[in-house]
């Protein structure tokens, strides 16, 4: 017979990401027991059928080891990616011209495809792109509805559908896309303790995902873009806690900029912790 878990004295909680290494009911047992209050399952990889599997090992496992714990949905959120290249990927030199379009057809070191028609109209000349986490880097010189001309700052090897990120403008697309509303509908089914909204820019983001969740589950805006520093106050205020996602926030963000924006709240921490405590909790199950 299983003993039960001792309640732990700690105030701080550790958060245990599920992935393929650690999906099985007994490697996740393994993590309840060497300290993991809660469970991160990530919906940016496999899919919803993988992930019912994960919910009823750990709601098992409260059974069994009598002790609550919590589950995190985190969903994955727009991404920006690059097209294909001829040959799978192009080398970029420092200082060349390239031209970025909507045209599928496989790109190489002079243009590349950016299949996110939305950018063409928010990005403007000395705007910023970074390429595959920040290893490439691009600025912008010329920019119209149909293309973008951008001279490289930092070269390197760009392969297909690298990632995109655009530090310099608030995106004009919504935090919440068709796949992040049906994961977010079969999470809140699951039972979900707490919603993860990735890229939060603006408070609306945060006020459209808490109307569809209402008091089914706790919402966390991730902090990972500039834009949302800007707005911080206001999207702590529709959120029933943050989580700062510095993995992407360090690639947009000068660390200058982001130990200012650690300790340059204007709201005192009295008011923040009073707007944390007067919102009702999600409980564990």
């Amino acid at each position: 017979m299983t003993e039960p878990l001792r309640p732990r004295s700690r105030k701080v909680k550790i958060l245990a990401t599920l992935g393929p290494a650690s999906s099985k009911p007994e490697m996740i047992k393994k993590l309840m027991l060497a300290g993991a209050d809660a469970f991160r399952i990530n919906m940016s990889h496999g899919d919803q059928k993988s992930k019912a599997k994960l919910v009823e090992a750990i709601r098992g496992l409260e059974k069994e080891l009598k002790r609550p714990t919590t589950i995190v949905f985190d969903l994955q959120g727009p991404k920006l990616r690059v097209g294909s290249f001829e040959g799978g990927s192009a080398q970029l030199e420092k200082g060349a011209k390239v031209v970025l379009d909507q045209d599928d057809t496989p790109g190489n070191s002079k243009r590349m495809e950016l299949p996110h028609p939305e950018l063409f109209a928010a990005i403007g000349p000395g705007d910023r792109l970074l390429i595959d986490d920040g290893k490439v880097r691009l600025k912008v010189v010329e920019a119209g509805e149909q293309k973008i001309v951008a001279e490289v700052m930092v070269g390197g090897t760009v392969s297909n559908n690298k990632g995109v990120n655009v530090p310099d403008v608030v995106v004009p697309i919504p935090a919440l896309t068709e796949k992040d509303r049906s994961d977010l509908q079969f999470a809140l089914e699951q039972g979900a303790d707490w919603i993860a909204l990735s890229f939060v820019q603006r408070p609306e983001d945060v006020a459209e995902a808490r109307s569809l969740i209402g008091e089914k589950a706790a919402l966390m805006a991730k902090i990972e873009k500039p834009a949302a520093i800007d707005r911080l106050i206001d999207i702590i205020a529709l959120a029933d806690g943050v989580m700062v996602a510095r993995g992407d926030l360090g690639v947009e963000l000068p660390p200058s900029r982001y130990r200012r924006s650690r300790t340059g709240s204007s709201l005192p921490p009295a008011s923040l912790e009073s707007r944390w405590s007067s919102r009702p909790r999600c409980s564990n199950r």
